[in-house]
């Protein structure tokens, strides 16, 4: 909001590097955020070193300018810090977009994880395939109560190699059995092979 006030599209030091609007009009471009709030996040942005108060004699905002009209003094938050650290401010907002992309990535491979493993289970129960199949579901339950409302990737990550791990293991069991019964082929099915001699 308060960078709407500024009177270019990009900020440089020949167009001067202080904004001065009065609180009713920042709140106003601020989505109509009450005084308070508005004086706390104001705090919060210097604090940070984001901005800096320029503060007038009698504590108000506003700009004397000349008989051309140009600015000669102005009084309220200077945006020189956003200028001097642009770049580090790009790369942390390119670090968070990554971190972002990141999570949603690392979520959709743990659903996607989590799913395999419940339709696999259910199948080997359905199937009625021997297996101590009440145990990996006692594993896979752990696994899910250990996922956190809010979590990272860094969270998410070790969760997910350990289902992955689970996962292959059921997998594995379920070939298994699927080789043990085409190698216990009944008697019916073989038949001898005819030679002329």
């Amino acid at each position: 909001a308060l960078l709407t006030f500024y009177p270019d599209d990009e900020i440089s030091e020949e167009k001067g590097l202080i904004v001065f609007p009065s609180n009713a009009q920042l709140s106003l471009r601020a989505r109509g955020m009450t005084p308070a709030t508005l004086r706390r996040h104001l705090a919060v942005l210097v604090e940070a070193g984001l901005i800096l108060r320029k503060d007038s004699p009698n504590g108000k905002r506003y700009a004397r300018r000349d008989r051309a009209g140009a600015i000669g003094d102005a009084f309220g938050f200077s945006v020189a810090p956003l200028l001097a650290r642009a770049v580090e401010i790009e790369s942390l907002a390119a670090q968070a977009v990554a971190d972002r992309e990141l999570l949603r990535v690392t979520r959709e491979r743990l659903t996607l994880c989590r799913r395999d493993i419940s339709k696999l289970i259910t199948a080997a129960l359905d199937e009625e395939i021997s297996g101590d199949w009440e145990g990996i579901s006692a594993m896979f339950r752990a696994l899910l109560a250990r996922i956190p409302r809010v979590a990272t990737a860094e969270d998410l990550a070790p969760l997910l190699d350990e289902m992955a791990m689970l996962r292959a293991e059921i997998v594995n069991m379920l070939e298994r059995r699927i080789k043990t019964q085409k190698i216990d082929a009944n008697e019916s099915q073989i038949e001898h092979h005819k030679q002329n001699s």
